[in-house]
């Protein structure tokens, strides 16, 4: 590995040990298909991975089928691929194509490890204009061909229970943030009179690094901060990205309106158990609806996210990152042809269907927008939202740091809020100032 690299992966990876030389990947030869294996590590999108694989493996059957290239799958829970893709990038023992959150394509692609997605590798799977653009400008740096392709869609959205609203007297989900907090309030009751509380107003995932991550992006545009400076340099501290941390981290230390448990919470399947279990009455999701039709759950609607004004526009109107799932190719694969061709499998049209329907997701490609599963109201809110009100995540390549350390630092308010201490904005503050002085000198 060339010492830049290492260099690169030494600064992000957060108690990740950068060892080895590049060697190739697990591939075993030419796309010719015959016995030719190439691996593949997919995201956790379903309430399990055993569901993802289920899916997942449908659709590879077509493609072995199809080319008589073997796929090798393993689905990898969001809490550690992140982790699992800077080992690779260090060691060289990775997967020969993988699944990334489209918010860490800056990063990775700053590692020169991925297959740019230019001239001939573009060409192979279409090219640029089959996509859909604001999806597929997340796939690496402005003015730099992109290392990752669009595969899954999402937007985050307010999902709230229509009966617990209903029976509160609440007759249309909240516009602003402050109605947002007014009614989770209401919602926020003892149910049998046994003096605890059993329906919360919202859930939330609280040791998600991801979703604290964007939680800091969002609420902060909302209030005027950005994460980064004009110079492109880390600036968690200032007023505007307090001001919105603080509102998501208040939900449990001074409203009271989340379970402490909630603390511990790790992803979008714990927020959807706790919603269609009747134990919270909203949550912020991008794409929770497999997890909910597994549970058999069908008592909700989508929203759009609250703002600060119901009126906002631009940045402040912002209520989503450009959200999704891309999808690389290593470049030091064994098989880039059949790793290629294999992305050109899972970005077809029919394919693309197939995938974002099982999963609850947007199609990333524009011709899969006439399908009928892609029709209802909850789909069309998303698509407006990411053609409205979305912003692109920080496209610098230090992004999935900061995703990390805030997230973290995010995580660890929470945690306090549910032991019963205060949270004041001074504690934010210094967290978030905390968080940018570790990445500004590198640790």
């Amino acid at each position: 590995m060339n010492t830049k690299k290492f260099r690169w992966v030494a600064a992000l990876a957060v108690g990740v040990v950068a060892a080895g030389s590049m060697t190739a990947c697990s591939a075993d030869g030419g796309s010719d298909g015959g016995d030719k294996t190439i691996t593949y590590w997919a995201s956790n999108q379903a309430p399990t991975v055993e569901r993802d694989a289920e899916v997942l493996q449908e659709s590879i059957d077509r493609y072995t089928e199809e080319t008589g290239v073997k796929v090798d799958l393993e689905v990898i829970p969001w809490s550690d691929l992140y982790n699992r893709i800077l080992t690779a990038v260090s060691s060289g023992e990775g997967p020969d194509v993988l699944n990334i959150g489209n918010t860490w394509a800056v990063s990775l692609q700053s590692s020169g490890a991925f297959v740019p997605w230019e001239g001939d590798a573009l060409e192979a799977i279409g090219g640029q204009d089959r996509f859909v653009q604001s999806s597929f400008a997340t796939g690496g740096a402005e003015g730099q061909a992109p290392t990752s392709v669009p595969l899954y869609g999402l937007a985050y959205s307010l999902y709230y229970n229509t009966a617990m609203f209903e029976a509160a007297g609440i007759t249309e989900p909240p516009a602003t943030w402050e109605e947002f907090v007014e009614d989770a309030k209401k919602l926020t009751i003892d149910t049998d009179g046994d003096g605890q509380i059993d329906q919360w107003g919202v859930t939330m995932a609280g040791s998600s690094i991801s979703n604290n991550a964007h939680q800091a992006f969002v609420r902060g545009l909302q209030n005027g901060g950005e994460l980064y400076n004009e110079d492109g340099e880390p600036d968690f501290g200032n007023d505007g990205v307090v001001a919105g941390v603080k509102e998501w981290v208040d939900l449990m230390a001074v409203d009271k309106v989340v379970s402490p448990s909630d603390a511990e919470s790790v992803n979008g399947s714990d927020m959807a158990a706790t919603f269609a279990d009747g134990q919270a009455a909203m949550f912020f999701d991008q794409a929770p609806t497999d997890n909910l039709k597994s549970r058999d759950f069908t008592d909700y609607a989508a929203a759009p996210v609250p703002m600060e004004s119901a009126d906002a526009t631009g940045l402040e109107g912002t209520q989503s990152h450009v959200a999704g799932i891309n999808i690389s190719v290593f470049e030091n694969s064994d098989d880039k042809d059949a790793a290629i061709d294999f992305v050109k499998h899972l970005t077809s049209d029919d394919e693309q269907k197939y995938l974002n329907e099982s999963f609850g997701a947007l199609p990333v490609v524009t011709a899969a927008y006439d399908d009928p599963a892609f029709q209802s109201e909850a789909i069309k809110l998303k698509q407006v939202t990411l053609a409205d009100h979305a912003q692109p995540m920080p496209l610098y390549p230090s992004e999935g740091q900061m995703e990390t350390l805030v997230g973290t630092a995010i995580k660890d308010l929470l945690a306090s809020a549910a032991q019963g201490e205060s949270v004041s904005e001074d504690d934010v503050k210094s967290a978030l100032e905390d968080a940018a002085s570790q990445m500004s000198s590198g640790q």
